[in-house]
């Protein structure tokens, strides 16, 4: 039964991570695909939103990959993807707003971003340390690497239940410069807003799937321990 139980939360953090990404794919294909009615690209749109709050020193930069941009806050960069920086659809314009989003909260010291950098290089090597000690303490069973695996992986939630509110305010935050500065009509506002709530959900399926993967090996442990 146990056996059962763990291939069950398998299943469902498959389930959850798969739902998730199909969400935001749907969503942003659709969205991608719409000029938006001011012409404005991505990075355009992200040059107004930054020069108009004071950011003039914020640079915009091209980065390579497909949906790879991010809010750099050491460089005080906003690194959009090819697609994100020079196309005029709606999908640029929500996603430039938003890493945005993510500089006007650097500029105003937002806790939850300062907190959540501030625990990366501790996350950085709990996924690193975790997974070894995982592997090695499923390998030779021994319970306490088990349980130190179990410890890296509840530093790793910690640090998505934080990156939640980070992510959902920078979308509120894009939202709102948007529409101050009417960057995308009324109705293309809600295509952006759809697109913007999917990218959240993909935020609360990262913390649910890890909620069931430490569930998994708590599960795991207590079968180890069972049959020593």
């Amino acid at each position: 039964m146990n056996l059962l139980i763990q291939y069950g939360f398998l299943f469902l953090t498959l389930i959850i991570t798969l739902g998730a990404q199909i969400y935001i794919d749907i969503n942003y294909n659709k969205t991608k695909r719409i000029t938006n009615k001011k012409k404005l690209t991505g990075k355009e749109a992200a040059r107004i939103i930054l020069d108009k709050n004071g950011l003039e020193n914020v640079k915009v930069e091209e980065i390579s990959g497909f949906l790879s941009d991010h809010y750099d806050p050491r460089e005080k960069v906003v690194r959009l993807s090819p697609s994100i920086a020079n196309e005029k659809s709606i999908a640029a314009v929500s996603v430039a707003s938003h890493e945005c989003g993510h500089a006007l909260q650097d500029k105003n010291n937002y806790f939850f971003l300062l907190f959540r950098n501030s625990l990366v290089p501790i996350v950085n090597f709990a996924s690193y340390a975790g997974y070894i000690a995982i592997c090695i303490g499923i390998f030779f069973s021994s319970l306490n690497l088990l349980w130190l695996g179990i410890i890296m992986e509840v530093i790793i939630l910690f640090f998505q239940i934080i990156t939640l509110p980070v992510e959902i305010n920078a979308s509120k935050r894009a939202l709102e410069k948007i529409q101050e500065y009417e960057l995308l009509i009324p109705q293309e506002l809600t295509y952006s807003k759809k697109m913007l709530t999917s990218a959240a959900m993909t935020y609360v399926a990262s913390v649910a799937a890890a909620i069931l993967q430490i569930l998994r090996l708590v599960l795991l442990f207590a079968n180890n321990d069972n049959e020593q």
